[in-house]
């Protein structure tokens, strides 16, 4: 693994050529450009605040719209990243059969242009976040280590899901599902104080909020970002992750990655003849 490390290492300039390409091309012929990726979760943002603090006022969530917008800029770049990457390898077959490169550099490739949209609309959420009068603190420093595992995770699944959809190409169709549901079981819009702490299933007491956070490991990304940016739902000021929590959250997002990188140097020397 150290070996395809160092040749994806040594394909940097490649990599960094296809992030400029991505963005280019996501917004060539747009009048609003890169304004539409921050319009997009602020338009969410409004009607999920419209939806959850007038429609459904007993959610009681203290200024809603930091607690939605510190949640939803992390969702879209995992959704988008996930969602692009799916066609990155099969949407440049004509490099993959006559060119050798590492064919991880398309997807990563991908990973990283909505890495940068991301760091572009982070200045957004903290003038709201100053806005709403929730101060900025020095748990801010966790930031990049949240990042960090959130780029490891999102690569993982990247790297498996292009694969896949090389010789299974409903692939596509089957994650834009799994993305909808998965966006719900997130505790995105909604606190997941709203989930019971225990609930009895069949016949035997299961810890809900728990099992979420170990079966979604983007429950437990989400939960980081917020807590340093935004605090919690009762209304305290943000504070640390638990150093436990942080630390099961970096090594499960490790741990993706590896398993997604293993599956995908397992197949891609049968890319050129699925191609």
């Amino acid at each position: 693994m150290l070996s395809s490390l160092r040749e994806l290492y040594q394909y940097r300039g490649l990599l960094a050529n296809l992030v400029i390409r991505d963005l280019k091309v996501r917004y060539k012929g747009s009048v609003l450009g890169f304004v539409w990726s921050l319009l997009n979760p602020l338009l969410l943002m409004l009607v999920f605040t419209t939806v959850f603090t007038v429609m459904v006022p007993n959610l009681a969530v203290p200024k809603y719209p930091v607690f939605v917008l510190s949640a939803l800029l992390p969702w879209n770049f995992f959704s988008s990243s996930v969602a692009s990457s799916i066609t990155s390898i099969v949407g440049n077959s004509h490099l993959v059969k006559k060119v050798y490169f590492p064919r991880e550099v398309l997807p990563i490739s991908v990973v990283i242009s909505s890495f940068v949209n991301l760091m572009l609309a982070f200045p957004v959420l903290i003038l709201f976040i100053v806005f709403s009068h929730i101060p900025l603190t020095i748990n801010l420093l966790y930031l990049p280590i949240i990042m960090l595992a959130q780029v490891a995770f999102t690569i993982g699944i990247a790297l498996i899901v292009s694969a896949l959809n090389v010789f299974f190409r409903d692939t596509g169709i089957i994650m834009e599902v799994v993305l909808q549901a998965w966006f719900f079981m997130t505790p995105v819009v909604y606190p997941l104080e709203m989930l019971p702490e225990w609930r009895l299933l069949w016949g035997i007491m299961v810890p809900v909020r728990r099992i979420t956070y170990i079966l979604n490991p983007m429950a437990s990304i989400i939960a980081s970002y917020r807590s340093v940016l935004y605090g919690n739902s009762y209304g305290a000021a943000p504070l640390a992750p638990a150093p436990d929590f942080l630390a099961r959250t970096v090594v499960t997002s490790l741990l993706v990655l590896v398993v997604g990188y293993w599956f995908f140097r397992r197949q891609n020397h049968r890319f050129g003849e699925e191609l």
